[in-house]
């Protein structure tokens, strides 16, 4: 895509999020009359947050047991669970369903 083709294309609004982006999370949609799929936002943030919790209290335990390597890579897991928890929060904020 050339920089003069991506001038054309409106800004998506809140609206757009709001009712869906035909086939953004469905490379498949509207296949053989299949409807469009929704992303489960809402899904994704429970099990981020499960996620970082999980894997924080393991973390503070392995480190107290003495078990220093698995606690680190207990703790960076937390930290990529809560990017992720963020970044869903704000795609919910910005207004997409899910």
């Amino acid at each position: 895509m050339t920089a003069g083709q991506d001038d054309r294309r409106p800004r998506r609004t809140r609206e757009d999020y709001e009712r869906g982006l035909p086939g953004y999370h469905d490379p498949t949609a509207g296949f053989g009359g299949a409807t469009p799929a929704h992303s489960a936002l809402t899904l994704r943030a429970v099990l981020a947050g499960f996620g970082l919790v999980f894997c924080a209290v393991a973390a503070a335990l392995m480190i107290m047991s003495g078990l220093t390597a698995l606690g680190v890579v207990l703790a960076v897991l937390a930290t990529v669970a809560l990017v992720d928890l963020g970044w869903v929060i704000h795609r919910k904020r910005r207004g997409e369903p899910g």
